[in-house]
């Protein structure tokens, strides 16, 4: 962690002090980089430090400023975040890769250690990416905002990757699945279930209703990351989706009972003003309310570029969220700060029980984005595709090709996000 703050701190800040130029193709691959050796002593160059002997590499460096500008990180808040006297914390690794999570002290950054192939796939498919974040300001891809290796003195080469946090939020986030669109092999393992685990396909027992015009953007927004993703060969990303119920019980109990509201109520017709909510109607969970640009308490999502959403219940104008009960305003953006009612959705052996209500409905707030996408469909991952296919039905493993990947993962997103039922009609 020391040497990946040093690494950061001076390279990062050495080049924000450079005169900005336009970015050309001799500022990608892997010879556009910076190396550099800090020795404990210190050096011309580099401070001195309580670690060992160490050689740093800054891959891209002029790309990933432009990137985090775009991205609208400031660069000393960027390096106060994570390379500030408070350290990175280490986190559990939620899936199977091996690789290593640091997140920084404020929750905005998460580091992750990749692997030499990952690297790779990331310079390869680097300038795509850099074109598509020009194009698309409300894309749900990760953010990426720096490639860094480190060699210790005898020790062996760790590289990383930093990236914004998508579920970084001062809501609290009850429940975090990760979402591939496949089935085999998709659920969680038996065990407690608490806010901190992260669940699978299997798992996710809700579809969501969102304003239709913003159900329109997201689909939209994931056709276009998607083509991205299958044009460079990649497969096997997920969606990150958090959910953050608004009933208080929720948080200890995800008690159905305690923050059900009624069924027959559209999503449009769950928002409010603000107003009916100084009346005393506080038994809705979500409230939309035209925005105020400049006002002080309207917060934007961390690292998000795009325009805020609107809504009917705006007049068509740009909306934020207001919690009832408190004078917060969150500004609504594609996968931030999205209100939504989420419908359970019920098996044969829960309609069986004479006790248990046929339908439930909560109010979320929902935070989504795409993840994992380092993973190119190479020769591994066709062997497993091959072994697989003899074992299971194809279609619902995970290691298909990029263009099936695509395809079925855009037709699952889809299915937990369904038309409401005057889009239907």
């Amino acid at each position: 962690m020391l040497n990946l703050q040093l690494g950061i701190r001076y390279t990062v800040g050495k080049i924000s002090q450079e005169p900005r130029h336009e970015i050309g193709s001799s500022d990608f691959g892997p010879q556009a980089c910076v190396e550099l050796r800090f020795p404990r002593s210190g050096s011309r160059l580099t401070p001195c430090h309580e670690s060992v002997d160490f050689r740093w590499k800054d891959y891209c460096p002029k790309v990933f400023r432009h990137l985090r500008e775009m991205f609208k990180i400031d660069t000393a808040d960027y390096m106060l975040s994570i390379c500030g006297n408070d350290a990175l914390r280490e986190l559990a690794s939620p899936g199977k890769s091996g690789s290593v999570f640091f997140l920084s002290h404020d929750d905005r950054y998460i580091i992750k250690t990749l692997r030499k192939s990952e690297v790779k796939v990331l310079l390869g498919m680097l300038p795509s990416y850099y074109h598509h974040v020009q194009m698309y300001e409300n894309m749900l891809i990760t953010k990426f905002f720096g490639v860094h290796r480190v060699k210790p003195f005898g020790g062996r080469k760790v590289r990383f990757v930093v990236m914004g946090n998508m579920l970084c939020t001062d809501l609290h986030i009850h429940r975090r699945y990760d979402l591939k669109g496949s089935l085999q092999g998709r659920w969680t393992d038996n065990g407690e279930i608490d806010e901190n685990t992260t669940l699978k396909d299997l798992d996710l027992k809700y579809v969501f209703q969102l304003e239709p015009s913003w159900r329109e953007a997201l689909l939209k927004q994931l056709v276009c990351d998607c083509r991205l993703l299958e044009s460079q060969g990649i497969m096997d990303y997920s969606v990150l989706l958090g959910l953050h119920f608004r009933a208080p019980q929720h948080s200890a109990t995800l008690s159905p009972e305690l923050s059900t509201v009624p069924t027959n109520l559209t999503h449009s017709s769950c928002v409010t003003y603000a107003n009916e909510q100084e009346m005393g109607c506080s038994h809705r969970g979500l409230v939309l309310v035209p925005r105020q640009p400049g006002n002080e308490t309207s917060t934007p999502g961390l690292h998000v570029r795009g325009s805020p959403l609107r809504a009917p219940a705006g007049g068509d104008g740009e909306v934020d969220l207001l919690l009832p009960g408190t004078a917060r305003r969150l500004q609504i953006q594609l996968g931030v700060n999205m209100p939504a009612r989420a419908d359970r959705r019920f098996d044969e052996n829960d309609a069986c029980r004479e006790d248990k209500v046929l339908e439930e409905v909560h109010d979320v707030v929902l935070y989504l984005g795409i993840i994992d996408i380092l993973q190119a469909y190479g020769v591994t991952k066709r062997i497993e595709h091959a072994y697989k296919s003899l074992h299971y039905d194809p279609l619902s493993i995970s290691a298909v090709g990029p263009k099936v990947y695509a395809k079925r993962f855009q037709e699952f997103v889809s299915s937990i996000f369904p038309p409401t039922t005057n889009q239907t009609n």
